[in-house]
């Protein structure tokens, strides 16, 4: 589980927010149960306290403490009830006190006397015995007998009890409780990410190559949705804005090919009038050199347009990569040899792919020429394909130069030239890579570079395998 990610968040403070909650309501039941069963408690002391009194009240002057006591016995019935009950006529002469209840919850004899002034009015209060907590009713009543303290009460210790059992629950089911909460809320987090997720999904596949995809629009009314419309939105501005760009520069490179051949002509035939060696010539001749490069650049950009717009997936065929790029050799072993670097073929498998023969054929000339450019003479380029963890492997290595580890990131992009003295006295203009990544991911294959600064470099393409590879599969 990713700790850092939203729904894992939101689910801790969710789950934080459920045990603060739970926490607050099992304190609240807890107190409020208590005050509940001592105010029901007091009540009933207090009923009982005006049964004891109605019996004072009624008795003669001269009653005696045993009449006073059968009638409690009789009307009250402590020890049955589990009542305490004791009766003190003043100043300190004990009438009655209830004997030993029938549930054992206290002692009576371990009562503390009331030593104190009595109250003036009734008054129910706990007092701490060597039993355990009680809550005592003291009723001072004035009788035809004589001035009586009514001291009625019973133990605390079953609502305690009871308050403990409620505790030992809430400490069981609060955690239980928070735990499926959580769970509920982690599973409710991710069904709401679902299409922030898919989201990310669309985002993901998106490219230059497809701006025509939108993202799935969720119809919850909230931001999600607006954001959702909004990215789309930006999605059709944004193609808008590379379809102009894609236009003008197929645009600009087509016109510009008719004026640079037309001036490259008129060059070469005032060249062939002037004698050689001459000045003008020279001049001439470096004139032509750079309408060479131009041209050259043109021809780039030109054929970086078409495959932005999607001109590589026109003529897909199945193709043989090793027969293709055996070929492709032939053809670059003069521009090789005229170099003093060897061609090495030597390890070229069978290996169908599915793509347009003729950018893949670019693709391996691209490489090579630039293996062959940044190869000092004497030095070796070669070329492999085969099989490899499902896909087809093309790899072009070389003893060259190679590349500085901070332009690794950068060669594939345009115009990004590692020795831009060198690869202007080649002619390079920095579009070569790029053209070969870009038929790459026209094709869905990976390219990758390992180099290593006078050890030469070697580039790797990953293509993908054809579902079904008919037999005999070729290029040509």
């Amino acid at each position: 589980m990713n700790h850092r990610s939203l729904a894992f968040r939101l689910t801790v403070w969710y789950a934080l927010l459920l045990s603060a909650t739970f926490a607050l309501v099992g304190a609240g039941l807890s107190y409020g149960l208590e005050q509940y069963l001592r105010s029901t408690l007091r009540d009933s002391l207090r009923r009982r306290s005006v049964q004891v009194q109605q019996i004072l009240a009624q008795a003669p002057a001269d009653v005696a403490d045993s009449a006073v006591a059968e009638a409690i016995e009789t009307r009250v019935a402590p020890e049955f009830n589990n009542r305490f009950v004791r009766v003190t006529r003043a100043p300190a002469s004990l009438v009655y006190r209830a004997g030993v209840p029938a549930d054992r919850s206290f002692d009576p004899a371990l009562v503390p006397l009331q030593t104190d002034a009595w109250p003036a009015a009734v008054a129910v209060r706990p007092i701490a015995t060597a039993a355990g907590q009680m809550m005592i009713s003291m009723t001072p009543v004035e009788a035809a007998s004589g001035k009586y303290l009514i001291e009625l009460g019973t133990a605390l210790g079953p609502i305690e009890a009871l308050q403990h059992r409620l505790l030992r629950l809430l400490a069981v089911m609060l955690p239980v409780l928070v735990v499926c909460a959580a769970g509920g809320g982690y599973l409710l987090v991710q069904r709401a990410l679902q299409p922030v997720e898919r989201m990310a999904q669309t985002a993901e596949r998106i490219s230059v190559l497809n701006l025509e995809a939108r993202l799935p629009v969720a119809a919850t009314g909230d931001a999600l949705q607006r954001l959702s419309t909004s990215l789309n939105n930006m999605l059709s501005r944004l193609r808008d804005s590379v379809a102009i760009s894609r236009r003008f520069l197929a645009d600009a490179s087509h016109e510009l090919r008719t004026p640079l051949t037309i001036i490259k002509g008129e060059l070469q035939e005032a060249m062939a009038r002037e004698p050689g060696g001459s000045e003008v010539g020279e001049r001439i001749g470096s004139v032509l050199e750079e309408v060479a490069r131009l041209e050259y650049l043109v021809s780039g950009l030109l054929v970086l347009s078409r495959l932005d717009a999607g001109d590589a997936r026109r003529e897909w065929a199945d193709v043989n990569l090793g027969e293709l790029a055996a070929g492709t050799i032939e053809h670059m072993r003069l521009v090789a040899d005229d170099r003093g670097v060897q061609l090495q073929a030597s390890a070229l498998a069978p290996v169908t792919v599915r793509g347009d023969a003729r950018r893949l054929k670019q693709v391996i000339v691209n490489l090579l020429d630039n293996a062959i450019k940044f190869t000092p003479r004497g030095g070796v380029v070669g070329v492999t394909t085969r099989q490899h963890e499902g896909f087809g492997l093309l790899e072009v290595f070389d003893s060259g130069i190679g590349i500085p580890p901070e332009s690794l990131a950068r060669v594939f992009d345009r115009f990004y030239r590692v020795d831009a003295a060198h690869s202007r006295d080649e002619g390079g203009a920095g579009l070569g890579l790029s053209i070969v990544r870009s038929i790459c991911s026209a094709h869905g294959a990976e390219i990758e570079v390992e180099s290593t600064s006078g050890s030469g470099s070697r580039f790797r393409v990953r293509f993908p395998q054809p579902a079904e590879v008919p037999v005999g599969a070729s290029a040509t």
